[in-house]
């Protein structure tokens, strides 16, 4: 029997206060039917008003993370383009022993580059925007170099081509053992082959369910060409969640859960309702398991 589905939520940390993500989070925390939680990586918004409010995801991460005490959580998902692997490791490293060893390590490429609000980010904030190319094989170097720092016991160097490092050591461990699960979310060839060569969860945003089942169809093949069992990963996707029609909503889960979708992430738009994370465990996860 394949095990039922997991249901988390993720709230979106831009033109919204703190207190209001805050609250949200410490009530899913106690409804065990929600068992994890999210924030995105952008540094400025993408969506509502473009100059309003954005949160530092991984910051703001370690915050909830002390606040909250069951809820598994992460960052859906970490932009490799954002902060070098080495540092990012320490970032994350520091959130699970913050979490007490709840943490789920997502990480993708960074911002797609036909999304004009996600591209301004970079150029605002001195980053560079490499081709997609360049990116992959970043990420694909930067999930090796994460996963050493975790796990190997003595400083090494690696001749990386894009993150080359000199005595590099992780120290402290994260309290998970070998490492925290690592999620990687896209859904372009080149990320499902680094998928398949390093998530333990994979990730697609929602919409349309037969193009999500045509990638983790993809996935399968990648995993089979290099050995892996398909099974290993677990299928994630994210579902825009409506308030006003949460038939719609419930339909697009059972779509997802039907086609093996098991780590389901119900994304909630701002403004919250009051008593929101009761309400997607009544009238969205309920029925739906």
């Amino acid at each position: 029997m394949p095990n039922p589905p997991s249901f988390g939520i993720m709230t979106a940390p831009m033109n919204v206060g703190y207190d209001d993500i805050l609250r949200v989070w410490r009530e899913a925390d106690t409804i065990p039917a929600i068992e994890h939680a999210w924030l995105f990586d952008h540094l400025m918004p993408i969506g509502g008003d473009p100059d309003g409010p954005a949160y530092e995801g991984w910051t703001l991460l370690a915050a909830l993370a002390a606040q909250t005490r069951r809820l598994r959580l992460g960052v859906m998902v970490t932009s490799n383009r954002f902060r070098p692997p080495a540092l990012l490791a320490k970032i994350a490293t520091t959130v699970d022993i913050v979490s007490g060893g709840r943490l789920d390590f997502g990480i993708g490429v960074g911002s797609r580059p036909d999304h004009p609000l996600a591209r301004r980010e970079y150029e605002a904030h001195g980053l560079p925007f490499h081709d997609t190319a360049h990116a992959v094989e970043s990420l694909d170097e930067a999930c090796t170099v994460i996963r050493r720092l975790w796990t190997e016991e003595k400083p090494f160097d690696a001749e990386g081509i894009h993150h080359p490092l000199t005595g590099a050591f992780g120290n402290p461990k994260p309290v998970q053992r070998p490492h925290p699960p690592i999620l990687i979310g896209g859904r372009s060839s080149a990320t499902l082959r680094t998928a398949a060569r390093h998530a333990d969860l994979w990730n697609i945003p929602g919409g349309d369910i037969h193009d999500a089942v045509r990638r983790s169809a993809l996935l399968d093949r990648y995993c089979e060409e290099i050995g892996r069992d398909p099974a290993e990963i677990t299928r994630s996707i994210h579902i825009a969640v409506s308030y006003d029609s949460p038939d719609t909503t419930r339909e697009a889960i059972t779509e997802a859960t039907d086609a093996g979708f098991g780590h389901v992430v119900l994304g909630l738009p701002a403004p919250y309702p009051a008593a929101v994370a009761h309400w997607v465990a009544d009238e969205l996860v309920g029925p739906s398991t």
